[in-house]
């Protein structure tokens, strides 16, 4: 099964120095319609991170001189970055590993070696989900203090503006729009990861519990269901 071909106009970044892996994940990225730039290390990376605003980095942690993990805190701290997708894809395996990569705000984690069909289905999948395209047709929708502007992709608690990573945001809509009933970490991995075959619930409450420090006290909204999953009190909803 084939997935459809993306927009021309989205670009991918590829960040490794190895010049092997870089030139197969170009060619496959490519093969599938993405742009693709490419860059070597972490210094260049930012630079064209910064003027080419990708929709999507491929980002390798083992780098000369400063590490995906300093990339990809400096693309998440920068007004103009922080909105790009990114997919971890290292050969370090140690889950205390794929943990800071999704605390500091990765999208996704894949370890070498990978499958190039893989990769490319993931990425589809991380753009799918941070278009953030909406079946419901009111754009704006208020729980509680939290404000959500389906249309801008903006979220507000109390009026100030809450800078949500593409997958928290995700996440946020899925429990927004189904508040009041609780949400298996199962269902949510296949709702916001679309069930990536090494992604583990662990990754859902990590996810959960970055999401309510940035929302605040409106955090509060997102309820623990033990043993179950997660739900969205539907508190003053429109």
């Amino acid at each position: 099964m084939t997935s459809a071909a993306p927009h021309i106009q989205e670009r991918i970044l590829v960040v490794d120095d190895e010049p092997d892996i870089v030139a197969l994940v170009a060619y496959h990225l490519a093969k599938t319609n993405y742009r693709v730039s490419t860059a070597s290390n972490g210094t260049d990376a930012l630079s064209i991170a910064r003027q080419e605003r990708p929709s999507l980095l491929v980002l390798d942690l083992m780098l000369p001189g400063m590490s995906g993990f300093d990339v990809l805190e400096h693309i998440r701290a920068e007004e103009s970055t922080r909105h790009i997708a990114v997919l971890m894809l290292t050969a370090r395996k140690e889950e205390q590993d794929r943990i800071r990569g999704l605390s500091l705000g990765a999208d996704d984690y894949l370890t070498k070696p990978f499958s190039p069909q893989e990769l490319v289905l993931r990425v589809g999948a991380i753009l799918r989900r941070t278009s953030g395209s909406s079946e419901t047709p009111a754009d704006l929708l208020q729980i509680g203090a939290i404000r959500i502007d389906r249309a801008a992709h903006r979220v507000a608690v109390e009026n100030d503006e809450v800078e949500l990573t593409p997958t928290e945001y995700k996440l946020l809509i899925t429990l927004a729009e189904r508040r009041g009933r609780v949400q298996a970490r199962g269902h949510l991995l296949e709702t916001v990861w679309e069930a990536a075959p090494d992604i583990q619930t662990r990754t859902v409450d990590m996810h959960i519990q970055r999401l309510r420090t940035k929302l605040g006290e409106a955090g509060d909204l997102i309820e623990t269901v033990r043993g179950f999953g997660y739900r969205m009190r539907g508190a003053s909803a429109r």
